[in-house]
């Protein structure tokens, strides 16, 4: 007769739940993972996202944000979907990276985590979901319960779902498993490192923000450095391109059960984002991961991406982002407008060497002599 076990009663409800894979781990930090993140953070690797090295304390010992913390089962969520049919109508360019296809998955895996630790109370266990909202190394700690690797591209690598996942943690009381850590898997595959548009991958695989698509289309405020923009080409939110093409993720097959893609995130229409106020934005967007950029970070990234894409169909609309509320809509407004050779939207740009904010007249100045036309 087997004893009763509840961690895997509590595995067995998180496959149920829907998450695509789940692993025990104990939930003490390992000293390479902390001094990996530390050393990043003193590096300034993590651009302006100040939160990370403050919460460096903390990420040494899950038991400052979960007390009784014991174990953790770990979470993989795949956004490996299947490219929905894009809608017809408005202005449909860009990429969006595939996390994004969805409703926040902040939003939908609370509601699982919080069914998880009700289970688990009965089971006995006290618990605590957290995904990405609290100070835990989360990839080291699905590396270590056996779920994948830290692959070159920075990211946890599962041989069963590939690269493109997201790792939510539930902090238990249960008596800790013996930690058995995935081995890896990369070989001498470089793929990521050279689909990387910016050189963001770095050898010790660690990623620099500073040069990071997705830092800048998601979390960065203001303008994006003129050096890197040619290179984000047709980004708009997020970038997947070290991630697809990951031979783990093209041999992965389709997942995600609790994710389901909406044709109208996968291909936003970027007209709205240049009228829309940023009340009515949130109201259109407030549970999709578009809303951590808000409407001016996304106008912004939409006026990047029409300035790469050179098509004169969209003069009218950066034409339209030529008097945006927001200074940094205006100023990649005028780096786009002056990548084209048209006379027929010149006034846009003139009117944008007069503009209240400094950087913004610089950029137009610059546009006009022609520094961004090659």
């Amino acid at each position: 007769m087997t004893a009763f076990d509840p961690r895997a009663d509590l595995h067995s409800s998180a496959l149920e739940a829907g998450f695509d894979a789940a692993a025990w781990v104990s939930a003490g930090v390992a000293a390479r993972d902390t001094r990996v993140f530390e050393m990043w953070c003193d590096a300034a690797l993590h651009a302006g996202m100040d939160y990370l090295p403050r919460s460096a304390d903390r990420r040494r010992d899950v038991t400052t944000t979960f007390a009784p913390a014991r174990s953790a089962l770990v979470l993989l969520v795949s956004h490996n979907h299947a490219v929905p049919t894009k809608p017809s109508g408005g202005t449909r360019v860009g990429r969006v990276a595939r996390y994004a296809w969805s409703r926040d998955y902040h939003a939908v895996l609370r509601p699982a985590l919080e069914k998880l630790e009700v289970i688990a109370a009965r089971l006995g266990i006290r618990a605590k979901g957290y995904v990405d909202h609290a100070p835990i190394l989360e990839r080291g700690f699905a590396a270590r319960a056996g779920l994948g690797w830290r692959g070159r591209s920075s990211q946890i690598i599962s041989t069963s779902l590939g690269a493109l996942t997201s790792i939510a943690v539930l902090l238990c009381d249960a008596v800790p498993p013996v930690d058995a850590e995935h081995p890896d898997r990369c070989g001498r595959c470089t793929a990521c490192v050279t689909a990387c548009p910016t050189d963001a991958i770095l050898t010790d695989r660690t990623l620099d923000s500073r040069r990071c698509i997705a830092y800048y289309t998601v979390e960065h405020r203001g303008a994006v450095p003129i050096a890197l923009r040619t290179q984000f080409g047709d980004h708009l939110f997020g970038c997947d391109d070290c991630l697809e093409v990951c031979p783990w993720t093209t041999h992965a097959g389709r997942f995600s059960k609790l994710l389901e893609p909406d044709p109208e995130l996968a291909f936003p229409d970027l007209e709205p984002w240049f009228t829309d106020s940023g009340h009515a934005f949130l109201r259109r967007y407030g549970d999709t991961a578009f809303a951590r950029a808000r409407r001016r970070g996304m106008a912004r990234n939409a006026a990047l991406v029409l300035g790469n894409l050179r098509d004169a169909a969209h003069l009218p609309l950066l034409a339209m982002g030529a008097t945006d509320a927001g200074w940094e809509v205006r100023e990649a407004v005028a780096w786009s407008l002056g990548r084209f050779q048209s006379d027929h939207f010149s006034h846009a740009l003139e009117g944008l060497t007069c503009d209240p904010d400094e950087r913004v007249m610089l950029t137009a100045r610059l546009a006009l002599e022609g520094a961004f036309f090659a």
